[in-house]
């Protein structure tokens, strides 16, 4: 830094190039200048000051390396507001071209609209709303959103880089999330929900031609190994039209800002314009889970962020996942058809549900944040959509067969989610424990028919349901319950508590003379009190709403036993 001051003293054009270019090498991996406010102050100053300069409008390449310099300055939070004042943002968003009305002027009419000094503009941008909360507010009141929001409405022209769109969507997606406030004025005044779905639903149509868009009208060809050849063409030319990654990115980077502004919605009290706008935003979700992407990778992360979304999204807007089949006539692929609906959508959030099961995760905090997003929305679709839940229930608890091993062995859908009804994350059992209930519509036999009794004691207990056969849930009065042959054959030996097939055993009782056998009952009764003076058990009655509470001494139960008789016997 040093070098690069003494350079802007002399004011040698050259020499400043070449020390500014030596910086940026020598600190491009750095995140912490451990330099004097006073030199930082003077090297931003500098910089800015070559920035300003007139001679210098015409060489685009020098403004670059200029930013860049600056990008890293950025980075670290200390000094950021002394070193950053109101008009040097202003100036950086000049740079970027985001100067309110006159940014449809400057983007298709200047000639000097260079796409490397504008997205490295947006760059230093993004760093310092994320690291400034007097830039943050800067940016509230200059001309950052009016600049995105114009430039938001320009996203058809193809001569706009696509560089240049993600980072406008990632320096809203800072501004939104970390200013509420600006969620209803983006919302209301801007109408920004309207034009960013637009923005995903101009991806698709660009990306894909209209004959080959997965939509409600029109449906994806699969592959099949032994199909004609002017089919593999076709399915060639639909491989071709995948999302590439840039295209996957920006999409991503406007989920992340629907997220924001539908979290400032209330889902729960909505007029008709903004359910209008939620229904039609389950639509352009509906068409972009079913489509492909170049990359593995992107397409985990895109499905990611549609997750997240869906999770802000009214109950009554999940029927527009499913699509009529007389709508669009026979499908290719007969798996994706359910009671007269395509449900090929619900199968990709399956699908995707055993990819996060099937992820090795370190830490329990990481197995929440991963799973949560994705089974708090199949629990909201389940609960919503009677044909979603039956489709799930299918997928996840098919009629049960195999009654040989316990339901939390195994590597079907339905033995991950059971393994996890244990986990010791508390956060995590009790979602799986929901989602499993809901499948099974609430019903406490029907859960421990497919889960076993110790897995869902924890969810039976929470909810009161000891001495009450079931939840009172909005369900269907249809049963989809369906028992098989090797199920009903093995009724009797399956033990309700691990949920499996048990051998019949000898009870060893019988061999017991009555003395032995009081000398037994006497050293179990010795070893709970043992174990309920340590405070290792405790011993627990249920309450009328079918909840257990402990009780001080096991007394108190022989005492309300005594009662309950007492009333029989006066009530005959």
């Amino acid at each position: 830094m040093d070098e690069c001051n003494d350079a802007f003293s002399r004011r040698d054009k050259k020499l400043i190039l070449e020390s500014t270019i030596a910086f940026i090498k020598k600190y491009s991996t750095s995140f912490n200048l451990d330099e004097p406010l006073s030199k930082k102050k003077r090297f931003v100053d500098s910089i800015f000051d070559q920035l300003s300069d007139p001679s210098d409008v015409s060489e685009s390449e020098n403004f670059y390396i200029y930013l860049q310099a600056l990008r890293i300055m950025t980075r670290n939070k200390a000094d950021l507001d002394e070193l950053f004042t109101e008009d040097k943002v202003n100036n950086m968003l000049h740079l970027a071209r985001l100067v309110g009305k006159e940014e449809a002027f400057m983007t298709e009419n200047s000639k000097d609209f260079d796409t490397k000094v504008v997205v490295e503009a947006q760059k230093c941008i993004c760093n310092l709303l994320f690291n400034s909360t007097r830039i943050q507010s800067y940016c509230c009141k200059n001309s950052c959103i009016d600049g995105i929001m114009l430039r938001l409405k320009m996203y058809k022209d193809p001569k706009l880089p696509v560089e240049v769109k993600y980072f406008d969507m990632r320096m809203l997606f800072i501004l939104t999330g970390l200013c509420e406030h600006l969620r209803g004025k983006i919302y209301e005044e801007y109408h920004g929900f309207i034009y960013l779905m637009e923005v995903i639903d101009l991806i698709l149509k660009e990306t894909q031609e209209p004959d080959q868009r997965p939509s409600k009208k029109s449906q994806r060809k699969r592959k099949s190994k032994n199909m004609p050849d002017d089919q593999k063409d076709k399915n060639k030319q639909v491989k071709d039209n995948e999302l590439d990654d840039l295209s996957v990115d920006l999409c991503c980077e406007v989920l992340k800002v629907l997220f924001n502004l539908s979290h400032w919605i209330q889902k729960n009290n909505l007029d008709d314009g903004e359910e209008a706008h939620f229904i039609r935003l389950v639509g352009i979700l509906h068409d972009l889970l079913l489509t492909d992407t170049k990359s593995k990778e992107k397409r985990y992360n895109l499905l990611n962020h549609t997750v997240n979304l869906f999770n802000n999204i009214p109950s009554k807007c999940f029927e527009e996942l499913l699509v009529p089949i007389p709508e669009i006539g026979i499908l290719d692929n007969p798996k994706y058809e359910y009671e007269d609906k395509n449900v090929e959508a619900i199968a990709v959030l399956v699908e995707f549900l055993e990819k996060k099961l099937d992820i090795k995760y370190d830490k329990q905090v990481t197995l929440y944040e991963n799973l949560s997003p994705i089974l708090s929305c199949m629990c909201e679709m389940a609960k919503a959509h009677s044909i979603i839940r039956k489709y799930l229930r299918l997928q996840i608890l098919p009629p049960l067969k195999d009654v040989m091993q316990r339901p939390e062995e195994g590597t079907t859908l339905r033995n991950k989610l059971v393994k996890l009804m244990t986990s010791p994350n508390t956060s995590i059992k009790d979602l799986v424990a929901e989602f499993l209930f809901i499948l099974c519509k609430e019903n406490v036999g029907r859960l421990i028919k497919y889960t076993g009794f110790g897995n869902s004691s924890g969810l039976i207990a929470n909810r009161g349901l000891l001495a009450a056969g079931r939840s009172q849930g909005n369900y269907s009065s249809d049963s989809d319950d369906s028992d098989t042959e090797e199920y009903l054959s093995m009724v009797d030996k399956i033990n309700p508590v691990t949920g499996c097939y048990e051998e019949s055993r000898s009870n060893v009782m019988e061999t017991l003379t009555e003395e032995q056998k009081e000398h037994e009952a006497m050293e179990l009764v010795n070893l709970i009190d043992k174990l309920n003076a340590l405070g290792v058990v405790q011993p627990c009655r249920l309450d009328e709403s079918g909840r257990p509470q402990p009780i001080k001494h096991i007394l108190e139960m022989r005492k309300e036993e005594e009662e309950a008789n007492n009333k029989e016997s006066d009530s005959d």
